[in-house]
């Protein structure tokens, strides 16, 4: 990844794309990932080689999930 450092606080509506730019003469065609909501829209775009990088990306996206779910799971049984 090239260097940018950027920051966006995600909400319970905040939307995911894929989309698929096919290979041409002139390129060897790369998909784009966005997430997005309101007034943020971040684009990852990964070409060919770079599957891996997006299955760790995923793999850390459901560890986060999972932490998520246990603190929700933790605040609940704190409020009863």
């Amino acid at each position: 990844m090239r260097t940018l450092t950027t920051s966006a606080h995600m909400e319970p509506d905040t939307t995911a794309r894929l989309s698929v730019f096919a290979p041409t003469p002139e390129d060897e065609g790369f998909v784009s990932l966005r997430v997005g909501g309101e007034f943020v829209d971040i684009a990852l775009i990964a070409r060919p080689g770079t599957a891996d990088a997006l299955r760790v990306l995923a793999r850390v996206a459901e560890e986060a999930a999972a932490v998520l779910d246990q603190l929700a799971d933790t605040a609940l049984e704190g409020s009863a």
